[in-house]
């Protein structure tokens, strides 16, 4: 597929890159607040304060990038994100960091994703045809997961040789190879639609036009209902409680490292059967799946050995790569291209940009009940609700490829008509 699509062979090797150095950031920021006197409490704190923004910022990330170039924006946010870890870069390395300055960094860090994640999810539709879209999705899956396997694996030895700071170096060159990447991008123009965000038009019914394709399709708003869980429950099992479980039981940063690339070789595995897979009603797997990658915070807390946490982890690896590459495939081919940034707008809105609370939370509820109770809870929850997605109708009948229509916003009067 590389060889046939160049536009989005770029965008693979420049992401390629940019991945890697965040799987290393992965481990070598908990890492970095641990090293200048932090507290778990100040762990979940540095996760939330790079997520907070998206709160704030990704609606209108969504709306700048239904309206402007896709590919400038991000690499703008790129730029922005090689400024910032190169800046945290030097101050860990010259010993003058404290945690207050790190989630300044990170605060900045989390706007520039606020407008990079829209715009890539948008972008890709104008990179290769609707028959490859679930092809690329699976690819661009399998470099987020090969970073999972290579990443924490350099970051060992990055962490181990010099310091947090040297690791965070690394990673923000690789913003500054990815801006490479996406200067050289020529992407096709998007198709003129209704639902299309035009520079002057007025933000708040953009906004709108968006939230009635949220709104109007069961299987989008409680497919976003159910990824909230996951990144608001799930998650922080794996950003804040498990690198404290590490350093306080396990072998630290190696230990951590081991786990979080077996759940990479899963990833991998998901990605491959993604690029593979031929389902007609594909979000019904995705569904289930989700459910088996709902079980790591349990995993991570079961206190069995290292080695079969890891591939305990692997399995759910599978499961989420799986989820992800249906369900953005499932975006790019039901949704008008041009209000797929601001539909996905809503969807990190609601996902990574709740997911601060979850992270914020952790740490305090793990210092009060234990950090293994606060595991066993937390899939308590998840687990359910990634079942009960599975029992909507909408979920389970989505088709794998869209119905014809005339295009534009109001060309499925009944959207649900198309899945019942």
């Amino acid at each position: 597929m590389l060889r046939d699509e160049p536009q989005f062979a770029r965008l693979f090797i420049g992401q390629s890159l940019s991945v890697l150095g965040d799987r290393v950031s992965f481990i070598a920021v908990p890492f970095a607040v641990l090293s200048v006197g932090g507290s778990a409490s100040d762990v979940g704190l540095l996760a939330a304060a790079a997520l907070v923004p998206m709160l704030l910022f990704s609606l209108v990330g969504g709306v700048w990038a239904d309206r402007f170039p896709r590919h400038r924006i991000m690499l703008v946010s790129d730029l922005v994100r090689f400024a910032v870890q190169g800046m945290a870069a030097v101050l860990l390395l010259t010993g003058v960091a404290e945690v207050r300055h790190l989630v300044l960094l990170m605060i900045v860090f989390g706007t520039a994703d606020a407008f990079f994640m829209p715009a890539s999810t948008g972008l890709v539709p104008l990179l290769v045809g609707a028959d490859r879209l679930r092809e690329a999705n699976a690819l661009r899956g399998f470099v987020q997961s090969a970073g999972l396997v290579a990443g924490p694996a350099l970051a060992g030895v990055l962490v181990a040789t010099a310091g947090p700071g040297g690791a965070l170096a690394v990673d923000a060159l690789t913003f500054a190879a990815s801006a490479a990447f996406l200067a050289r991008l020529t992407p096709r123009d998007m198709a003129p639609e209704t639902a299309q965000a035009t520079p002057g038009g007025k933000f708040l019914e953009e906004l709108r036009a968006g939230w009635t394709q949220v709104r109007s399709r069961t299987w989008v708003w409680s497919g976003m209902a159910a990824i909230s869980v996951y990144h608001v429950i799930v998650l922080p099992s794996v950003f804040v409680l498990g690198p404290v479980l590490a350093e306080r039981e396990w072998d630290g940063a190696a230990s951590w490292a081991i786990v979080t690339a077996g759940f990479g070789i899963g990833s991998v595995v998901g990605d491959i059967c993604a690029y593979r897979l031929k389902v007609g009603h594909p979000m019904a797997l995705a569904a289930a799946a989700l459910a088996v990658g709902s079980c790591q915070a349990v995993i991570i807390g079961s206190g069995a050995p290292v080695a079969v946490i890891a591939v305990l982890e692997a399995v759910t690896g599978v499961a989420v790569s799986l989820f992800f590459v249906i369900w953005e495939t499932a975006l790019q081919t039901h949704i008008p291209e041009a209000a797929l940034s601001r539909v996905s707008s809503y969807d990190y809105l609601l996902s990574t940009g709740l997911m601060p609370l979850g992270l914020a939370l952790a740490g305090p509820v793990s210092d009060s009940l234990g950090v293994r109770p606060t595991l066993y809870a937390m899939t308590v929850v998840a687990v359910p609700a990634a079942l009960a997605l599975l029992c909507v109708p909408a979920v389970r009948r989505l088709p794998a490829r869209a119905p014809a229509t005339t295009g534009g916003e109001g060309a499925l009067t009944d959207p649900e008509a198309a899945v019942a």
